[in-house]
């Protein structure tokens, strides 16, 4: 026999983009003891003051209610929430909240005007937060900062991006298949396809990464300088001419990284990561080659960031960083051999 659920119904307030495993931790801490419980999910509006990278309205509310479809015994109702406390200081039937720690707070100042307003104080149920396998906060920040899945694990683990990672043969033709946008253009003149790829940018967009000389000096000569650019003063595995090389000049920053072809290295992996905090221009110069840095780019950087690069006798390839290119990459370099 199913035990007397303590409350009659629970709220629970939030923006609850890319709904992770935080988030269901504090959803079914609701729902497990509440008769109903009410989610009040913050408005496109109010979501964008946060991030202009937060999910629709519509795709939040989509993932609550496949997690809603789920539950039994519980009569879960999703609203909109369109001001910072939402019903509760005035929720008649209400009689218990969820809360964060970071949110106790909120939750008291909306129980003290709940008392000026005749009604009890709703009871406080805190959800401690989980953490993420290599440390920090599961949270929609960390992830659409490119920290962690919504499970908390790592795009690219610490053991990999600390190793020497040998591409596999049978990866070849797959990294060869432009992964993104073509924008057309003829090799020997990049700047067509280079401005079809520009004017077709997505808004909103991070930062913008080139990888490859030929797609950097394109962008530079077009008078725009790229966030951060990775070059190896090759083209084809070519030495460029003198007068068709990147001027690092261009750049407030320049460091340096060791990357033989056909692998990725700790050394490369580590300028990366120390170029995504770049507050400034940076130009990466890879001694080797950096073909295969958009996987690490992609598994390290933040939601919404554009990753510009040439495609051979074809045009430019424009791939934004999102959860699914994200997976993507991961699983490419789990096939990559540890030497």
């Amino acid at each position: 026999m199913t035990s007397a659920r303590r409350f009659r119904c629970c709220l629970v307030g939030g923006t609850f983009d890319r709904l992770h495993a935080g988030h269901r931790l504090l959803l079914n801490a609701a729902s497990k003891d509440a008769e109903a419980v009410e989610i009040h999910i913050t408005s496109d509006s109010m979501a964008e003051t946060k991030s202009p990278f937060v999910q629709s309205f519509d795709d939040r509310m989509d993932e609550l209610h496949n997690w809603a479809g789920k539950i039994t015994g519980c009569k879960i109702s999703i609203h909109q929430l369109n001001d910072p406390h939402g019903p509760a200081r005035h929720h008649t039937t209400a009689d218990a909240i969820v809360a964060t720690p970071e949110t106790i707070g909120m939750c008291n100042f909306i129980n003290e005007e709940r008392l000026g307003n005749g009604l009890q104080a709703l009871h406080i149920i805190e959800v401690m937060h989980l953490d993420g396998v290599e440390g920090g906060i599961i949270s929609s920040s960390a992830i659409r900062n490119g920290h962690m899945d919504q499970e908390g694990h790592p795009w690219m683990p610490e053991r990999l991006r600390n190793s020497r990672l040998k591409m596999a043969a049978a990866l070849d033709a797959e990294l060869k298949t432009p992964m993104g946008e073509l924008f057309e253009g003829p090799e020997d003149d990049p700047e067509i396809g280079m401005a079809a790829a520009l004017d077709g940018l997505p808004s909103p967009h991070g930062a913008i990464i080139t990888v490859g000389d030929v797609t950097t000096k394109t962008m530079l000569d077009m008078g725009l300088t790229p966030d951060i650019a990775l070059i190896d003063g090759q083209t084809k595995r070519t030495e460029l001419e003198e007068d068709l090389k990147v001027n690092p000049l261009r750049f407030h920053h320049r460091i340096h990284a060791e990357n033989p072809a056909g692998f990725l290295t700790p050394s490369l992996n580590q300028a990366i990561s120390k170029a995504l905090l770049a507050e400034e221009t940076l130009v990466l110069e890879v001694d080797g080659e950096e073909d295969l840095a958009p996987l690490v780019i992609h598994c390290l950087a933040p939601i919404g960031t554009l990753v510009l690069y040439g495609q051979p006798k074809a045009g430019v390839v424009v791939q934004y960083t999102t959860l699914e290119v994200k997976q993507r990459c991961r699983f490419l370099l789990s096939l990559f051999e540890v030497v």
